[in-house]
């Protein structure tokens, strides 16, 4: 039978003050990861970033986010308006005139998304916008599909938090292998509300082997082989990839939060490897910020972020939102 969304997190002002830290430190974790790794995306693996700084490869000031951020923010926004897949596209084609952006236009964006875009633009119908092939396997989805945890936490069939994370992947990238990416990394989240990294890392990896056994899913376990079938966390860092293919962010997020003690180290380890430093850094960061909380990310770097308001704002939103549904 279906929970209701969050319903027992609201009986007193406690809970929800606390689910309300978790959502934001979740938020502003993956947009400070993002933050850190824009000056130094495409770099390579000899880097000591020890904090936030600017410029680099986008020539943007400290505390700029990019695509990672402004995609997620459209999924918040689109969630609390209760609008179907097609207005959230038209939002990520608004992001490329400036909607959601730092200082009111876009420099980043990926292959996948861009396609989708256009596509739909041209008049393809929003189900078949997404890319479907072997080469539509990048991050795109993966990285902005964490709002779901806090929508599909408390919801107890596996298969309707299955469909919701393929509803609002798909519309830029419906090969199954980005989104049983996105799949594993929900699960992940949501098993972070009440355990252990590790213990949240098995629970996870059993809820999707389990569950997905014997779907077009099973295809791709093989994929996700050193995530599903060994322990992610033992890899050795020469051994983990940062490029923007789904399988190795996820990886490379899961190996740097799973073997870091504090938010600042988790993500300054994957800004450090290089290469997709803001995608895996904002995945990392919004892992470390779920289970650490906001007492563990340094002020300093808060406070740095590009529209730290708006940002604050949309989460403050996006926690009533959550709140109202509860009572439905």
């Amino acid at each position: 039978m279906k929970r209701r969304i969050i319903s027992f997190q609201w009986n007193d002002d406690n809970h929800i003050s606390q689910f309300k830290k978790r959502l934001y430190s979740t938020i502003l974790g993956g947009v400070i990861g993002d933050a850190l790794g824009v000056p130094v995306e495409f770099k390579a693996r000899k880097l000591n970033i020890t904090g936030m700084i600017g410029y680099g490869t986008y020539n943007q000031p400290p505390g700029t986010w990019s695509d990672d951020t402004s995609l997620t923010l459209c999924l918040m926004e689109n969630l609390i308006e209760e609008k179907d897949e097609t207005e959230l596209m038209k939002k990520f084609a608004a992001y490329r005139e400036g909607y959601w952006t730092p200082y009111g236009s876009m420099f980043d964006i990926g292959r996948a998304t861009d396609d989708a875009i256009e596509r739909f633009k041209r008049g393809v119908p929003i189900e078949q916008c997404g890319g479907a092939s072997e080469f539509d396997n990048g991050n795109g989805a993966l990285m902005r599909i964490s709002p779901l945890a806090f929508m599909l936490w408390n919801e107890s069939d596996f298969s309707k938090r299955q469909a919701e994370i393929e509803r609002w992947a798909f519309i830029t990238h419906r090969h199954p292998r980005s989104t049983l990416g996105c799949i594993i990394y929900i699960e992940f989240l949501i098993n972070l509300f009440d355990h252990s990294p590790k213990e949240a890392y098995k629970q996870a990896v059993h809820s999707c082997v389990e569950n997905l056994r014997g779907t077009e899913y099973e295809n791709e376990f093989s994929s996700y082989k050193r995530i599903l079938n060994d322990d992610i966390a033992s890899v050795k860092r020469e051994n983990i990839m940062s490029d923007g293919y789904v399988v190795h962010s996820l990886e490379a997020a899961l190996w740097c939060f799973l073997n870091s003690d504090r938010y600042s180290d988790a993500v300054l380890e994957a800004v450090n490897l290089g290469e997709d430093t803001d995608t895996i850094a904002f995945i990392t960061g919004t892992m470390a910020g779920m289970y650490d909380q906001m007492e563990s990310i340094p002020e300093e770097w808060i406070t740095a972020l590009a529209r730290i308001d708006d940002i604050l704002d949309l989460s403050e939103r996006f926690t009533q939102f959550c709140f109202e549904k509860s009572k439905q």
